[in-house]
């Protein structure tokens, strides 16, 4: 699933290709690819609503693509992209035919199109009026972002917190955005086992991990994310930060910092890579 860094990448590409577009037309090739749950648009809203929406920003919350548009009904309504597995939103030119896999085309007034293709069907496109962000639970229920708050302000969310460091920096109810990926990345760097009890790392240490934790976020987001199968940023280019993985898919090779066989096990129900002897 794209984190927190392959949704930034595809957000600040579309912010980019899509500055000051139209939409004049939508085309819903997979019903089932729109959410209509408590506080969205249902199906026939959808298709009547966003033609001639302008678009007027792209961005990301925790690992959701939004896109402002104001429509003729509204100054403002949110599309929410969850691209979970294989979802891909790109921007094609002018006469490309919908390729398999295409779900939800939008037709650009200039002529190009956006298309939000899954291979899977896992995601969805879900669009959601000022009013009705309120009321969908998921996002009703999002931690801060991992960017956006201090060293300070991070460990003190692990206060009076139990359970396992990692399956908590996975919560997203708890700090929003990150994955299996930069869990582990950022645990190996800050030196941290990815099963320790919270409770019992120090607030130094913690600080210490939301250091880390922001460059490799960052890191990732200059690299384009990291592409492990299906990802593409906006432009259908793969990322590279998986070339600087230090932990993560590296079980049984040698730690880049102490030559130690990487261990793998379970933790919060993923796969976890770490070394026993830088991570304690």
């Amino acid at each position: 699933m794209p984190e927190l860094p392959e949704v930034e990448t595809i957000a600040r590409g579309l912010a980019t290709d899509l500055a000051e577009a139209s939409i004049s037309g939508v085309r819903l090739l997979e019903s089932g690819s729109l959410s209509t749950g408590t506080g969205a648009l249902g199906h026939d809203e959808f298709l009547a609503e966003l033609p001639g929406a302008r678009i007027l920003r792209v961005r990301r919350r925790a690992k959701v693509l939004f896109m402002d548009l104001a429509t003729a009904k509204r100054p403002l309504l949110h599309l929410a992209f969850h691209l979970r597995m294989t979802g891909r939103l790109t921007v094609e030119p002018a006469q490309t035919e919908p390729r398999p896999h295409t779900r939800i085309v939008f037709d650009l007034a200039d002529g190009r199109h956006l298309f939000f293709a899954d291979v899977r069907k896992f995601g969805s496109c879900r669009a959601m009026p000022l009013e009705g962000l309120p009321h969908w639970a998921f996002w009703a229920t999002l931690g801060p972002e991992p960017l956006e708050i201090n060293a300070e302000q991070f460990a003190g969310l692990f206060k009076g917190r139990r359970g396992g460091i990692k399956a908590l920096l996975l919560n997203q109810k708890f700090i929003a955005g990150i994955g299996n990926i930069y869990a582990d990345e950022s645990l190996f760097r800050a030196g941290i086992r990815p099963d320790a009890a919270a409770d019992r790392v120090s607030r130094a240490r913690l600080m210490r991990l939301h250091q880390e934790l922001v460059e490799v976020l960052n890191e990732a987001i200059a690299a384009n994310g990291s592409s492990i199968s299906d990802y593409v940023n906006a432009r259908g280019d793969a990322g590279a930060f998986q070339n600087d993985f230090r932990v993560y898919g590296r079980a049984g090779q040698p730690c880049r910092n102490c030559q130690t066989l990487l261990a793998k096990r379970t933790v919060a129900g993923r796969t976890t890579v770490f070394c026993h002897k830088c991570q304690r």
